[in-house]
């Protein structure tokens, strides 16, 4: 249903349903992306991190698929993320203690085979468009639990640019700066003047949306939005208001897109944040952006370095405003925004509704080492 930002709807919105958001943990029983595929190598293991959960991934030399595992030893606890990778098993650094991918214990050097003892937590993975995925939470649902879809990586006619890196947050603030395209205020030195028009929103299951047009009231285009755009833009009437952005929140991923009328979108975003501390008040962002390549073959390739710096300046402004958001949370002992923006008071109440509250127990993890190897 739409709904236009009206003086009646200008109301200020108090904590949602009397609970503190930035006190409200994610979800686990989704997919999350833990790394990057790029950052495991063949016969290594890396630790990785969800919401206080250390975590193991293992990829064996001989081409099998990527595995996770709890990053403890059950014998010392040591990070098995520091052992080595032998076959399709993980030796532990410290006395040996080898895990199949199914986290069952299935050699201990100065121990006979029948004296095993149990393993360690394993964890649904995929790997995807050079992501691996985790599902944190009840292992039951994840094959019932639809993927993501992961923007335009997998078309030849777009470009797509991997991004992210740690920011010290609550994931809600990365949800709430993104949805709120009011920000461009923000964005003036790197973007010029915009002026954003609100164009409505959908509320429904899971999910909030946006739809956003814009027009340049001063400064020039920069050269990062011609990349995007494919053309070069004046501030003229022409141009004002053409193109749509749409940005949604499907629980717990965030896409935006802009397109112009019924023509494919000339950008297209999927984005991710993931909690890493057990207080979930910072994450990592996992960023893919696709660009519609323009008609004039390897020019955006040519130009790809310029569209990259530019989108970093963006992320930098972004991630030190929600950082400085974070910092006043602490000061204040608690959220005491006044949320005067519909879609955002929307988005607030999702994030509530699908998370968990504080306090609550996650899911119970499978017995240990129960699978078979």
């Amino acid at each position: 249903m739409d709904q236009s930002l009206s003086p009646d709807s200008m109301q200020s919105s108090a904590p949602v349903t009397g609970r503190d958001l930035r006190r409200i943990r994610a979800n686990p029983d989704f997919w999350y992306p833990v790394a990057w595929s790029r950052e495991l190598k063949p016969g290594k293991t890396i630790g990785t991190r969800y919401a206080g959960q250390p975590i193991a991934l293992v990829r064996p030399r001989e081409g099998g698929s990527v595995f996770a595992l709890e990053d403890r030893c059950a014998h010392r606890q040591v990070p098995l993320s520091k052992g080595t990778v032998k076959g399709e098993s993980v030796q532990c650094c410290y006395h040996g203690w080898a895990y199949g991918r199914s986290g069952r214990c299935i050699d201990v050097p100065y121990l006979g085979k029948g004296k095993l003892p149990n393993g360690v937590r394993t964890y649904p993975v995929r790997e995807v468009d050079g992501l691996i995925f985790v599902f944190p939470g009840d292992p039951a649902k994840a094959e019932t639990t639809p993927f993501p879809r992961l923007a335009e990586v997998a078309n030849p006619a777009y470009k797509t640019r991997r991004f992210g890196q740690l920011v010290h947050c609550h994931y809600s603030f990365m949800h709430e700066n993104l949805m709120d395209m009011n920000h461009q205020f923000m964005h003036m030195k790197q973007m010029g003047q915009m002026k954003p028009r609100f164009l409505g929103q959908e509320r429904g299951p899971g999910l909030v949306e946006a739809r956003y047009s814009f027009a340049r009231t001063g400064g020039k285009q920069p050269i990062g939005e011609a990349l995007i755009f494919g053309q070069k833009r004046d501030n003229s009437e022409k141009f004002a208001h053409r193109d749509v952005m749409t940005i949604r929140t499907t629980y717990p991923y965030q896409t935006l897109h802009i397109q112009t009328g019924d023509n494919a979108p000339v950008m297209d975003l999927w984005i991710a944040y993931v909690p890493q501390d057990e207080a979930e008040l910072t994450n990592r962002v996992f960023g893919l952006l696709s660009i519609k390549r323009p008609g004039i073959p390897g020019i955006l390739d040519l130009a790809w370095p310029f569209l990259t710096a530019f989108t970093e300046r963006i992320f930098r402004e972004d991630r030190e405003i929600v950082e400085l958001e974070q910092n006043a949370w602490y000061e204040q002992g608690g959220d005491r925004n006044q949320e005067i923006f519909p879609v955002i008071c929307n988005l607030r109440e999702l994030l509530v509704e699908c998370g968990l509250p504080a306090g609550q127990d996650a899911p119970a993890p499978v017995a240990r080492g129960a699978s078979p190897a």
